[in-house]
């Protein structure tokens, strides 16, 4: 039978130290505090960067709607600016 070991307190410090530091590095990677809709925009802005910076994947798109490459890359770049749309209203 395989005893499970319990992490112990250094351990959990250690993690939630490195989980600190990633999360005050990069951005979308998220807080505890981070509403929904933020996260989302993450997402979608992080999806369509990677989409119009890997030109193999910017022609496939391009080739899936029928556009130019060019176009495509415009229609892109002017979603990540409101990419799910205008914020909810927050209770703060």
């Amino acid at each position: 039978e395989i005893e499970r070991k319990m992490a112990s307190t250094s351990d959990r410090l250690l993690v939630n130290s490195q989980l600190e530091h990633l999360q005050a590095r990069y951005v979308g990677t998220g807080h505890p505090d981070l509403h929904r809709y933020d996260w989302l925009s993450n997402i979608q802005r992080d999806t369509y960067a990677s989409l119009v910076g890997h030109h193999n994947m910017l022609q496939y798109v391009a080739l899936c709607e029928n556009e130019s490459v060019g176009r495509t890359k415009y229609k892109l770049l002017n979603k990540m600016f409101l990419p799910c749309g205008n914020p909810p209203e927050r209770e703060d």
